[in-house]
């Protein structure tokens, strides 16, 4: 994953992928976005879960590790049944339990978030100290970004107590569309108004009455 830019007032910050040493400060201002990756960077993002995953005295077994693999590649929030699809392709043996148990594994180590809005599954942007951010959810392609601003969500969550709400899981999500889905539909709606989009269509019809 990339570090997106921060707001105008946070520090600069490092630019980092899956697999990359993390700074484990509590850094302020990052939004990460989930891009697949692919080869060392992805390794060593497993060996980083690994590693957190023994000190809570736990193991990311081979399932465990497959499934939290196959979500480092795809970059984006990723179905279940998607992900028992690509399961199948490398253990056709594979079922839906074993890839649901893998997954609520993976959901309690906090190593991934559910995304409830488009009912799918993206890692979470630091494997190793799961600070959960508010997550922005692109409802086209799936592509989410995780912005760490520990101050933004902690009014936002005292503002939804204080109107006598409590959360019911560590999850914010906010729906939209990203940069690259919000360019194709500009690019889409540019290409309908040009007039000869429109004249072909007529231009058929008259020659059509006309035979």
């Amino acid at each position: 994953m990339k570090t997106a830019k921060p707001s105008p007032d946070a520090p600069a910050l490092h630019s980092d992928t899956h697999g990359e040493a993390h700074d484990h400060a509590h850094d302020h201002g990052h939004a990460h976005s989930h891009d697949g990756v692919e080869g060392a960077p992805v390794e060593s993002a497993l060996a980083m879960a690994e590693a957190y995953c023994r000190q809570r005295g736990e193991k990311l077994t081979p399932i465990r590790r497959k499934v939290l693999e196959l979500l480092l590649a795809s970059g984006r929030a990723t179905k279940a049944y998607s992900l028992l699809d690509e399961m199948r392709q490398i253990h056709p043996g594979s079922a839906p339990p074993t890839v649901y148990r893998a997954l609520d594994f993976l959901l309690s180590a906090g190593l991934i978030h559910r995304i409830e809005s488009i009912n799918a599954f993206a890692v979470c942007h630091d494997l190793t100290q799961c600070q959960h951010g508010i997550l922005v959810v692109c409802q086209q392609c799936g592509n989410v970004t995780e912005l760490h601003e520990p101050k933004l969500r902690q009014a936002l969550v005292a503002q939804i107590e204080a109107a006598g709400y409590r959360l019911a899981g560590d999850g914010i999500e906010l729906k939209g569309l990203c940069a690259q889905c919000q360019e194709i539909q500009a690019n889409s709606a540019d290409k309908a108004a040009q007039p000869g989009a429109a004249a072909a269509p007529e231009a058929t019809a008259q020659s059509s009455s006309v035979s």
